[in-house]
């Protein structure tokens, strides 16, 4: 067995809308933007990832920049097979060395069995000889810790780039859950609509993501608020680019309604949670996780709401790929792993 080990690559992947992460060995080897530059002529892929994100709204007639997941699922198949091609490429020479593949694939819990289907076959395209995939929220519980087989009732909030995943996780299992399509990519639809509307200026969608990081905010009222951030667009009136002062008190205002629509999930996850899991969860609290959980304010945001404790987990961004890394090392042990035979 041992010597089969030689020839066998093991990785855990979290396929994310906004970031692709990749961990093998219990290293995380891959953090890179899921996107793709293409040449339209020849149909060539030019650059993956970081490289492709500093060409993103950037680009001549020539090149295409595409990001190849929407909203959690593979929205371009071949764009998505080449991105997940290049990602392994970037690990090293090991790969050829190496006759047997086995990957865990993240995939949110509202998914079809088409889009499970496709996720598959990404993975075959690729040469993988065994793949599997696992829900998102459970691999965020495994990832800050949980013991998901024990009879105890734990909430989960993913809130990653195209989807809000919330669920209640007890004996290996999702209970009950919501899955909603607003997350990171709406909180930067959010903020660009917002600078256009107030400020008469238009900014790309690369700015206002890092609006997002600076002076993102759930709430107006923050203990240590960020300093305001300088922004440069250009003027709608004039044409000319023009630099602007983004305070944290109007990215509050700008994401209001889409933190409205995570909490009303929320709640309606607790409202068909069981009594007795309802019970857990008075005494356990709320885990937030995914790149959403670090804009500020918003655990004090959700606690309010729900009258709830809510925690934020350690490096929330690798919380899913770290527990993805947990469920490739106990494929066995695991029940909730989905491998082909389970479609």
């Amino acid at each position: 067995m041992k010597l089969f080990n030689l020839f066998m690559q093991e990785l855990a992947v979290d396929l994310g809308t906004a970031n692709t992460l990749i961990m093998q060995d219990d290293k995380v080897v891959v953090d890179e933007p899921s996107i793709v530059a293409i040449n339209k002529k020849t149909g060539e892929i030019i650059a993956v990832g970081n490289k492709a994100m500093q060409m993103h709204e950037k680009t001549h007639d020539n090149i295409d920049t595409i990001r190849p997941l929407k909203d959690g699922v593979i929205a371009d198949f071949q764009a998505a097979e080449s991105m997940i091609q290049g990602m392994i490429n970037m690990i090293g020479n090991k790969r050829r060395f190496f006759t047997h593949l086995r990957m865990v694939i993240c995939i949110p819990s509202g998914i079809t069995e088409v889009e499970k289907r496709a996720v598959f076959d990404s993975a075959d395209h690729v040469d993988s000889k065994e793949t599997y995939l696992i829900h998102e929220p459970m691999a965020a519980a495994l990832g800050i810790g949980l013991d998901v087989e024990e009879p105890i009732g734990n909430m989960v909030i993913d809130i990653g780039g195209g989807t809000t995943e919330i669920a209640v996780i007890a004996l290996s299992g999702i209970v009950c859950d919501q899955s909603i399509r607003v997350a990171g990519d709406e909180f930067t639809e959010d903020i660009i609509d917002y600078i256009r509307r107030e400020h008469n200026m238009l900014i790309g969608e690369r700015t206002a993501e890092k609006i997002k990081l600076n002076v993102g905010a759930a709430t107006k009222n923050l203990t240590n608020p960020p300093e305001p951030y300088a922004v440069n667009g250009r003027d709608l009136m004039t044409g000319i680019p023009r630099q602007i002062i983004i305070r944290y008190e109007e990215t509050a205002e700008a994401l209001d309604k889409s933190i409205m629509k995570i909490e009303e999930a929320v709640l309606k996850a607790l409202e068909i949670t069981p009594p007795e899991l309802s019970a857990d969860i008075y005494r356990t609290g709320l885990y937030l996780t995914g790149g959403g959980a670090l804009l500020k304010g918003l655990d004090k945001r959700l606690s309010i709401k729900t009258k709830l404790p809510v925690l934020v987990a350690d490096d929330p961004l690798r919380a899913v790929v770290r527990g993805t890394g947990i469920a490739l090392k106990n494929t066995d042990r695991f029940s909730f792993l989905i491998d082909r035979k389970s479609l």
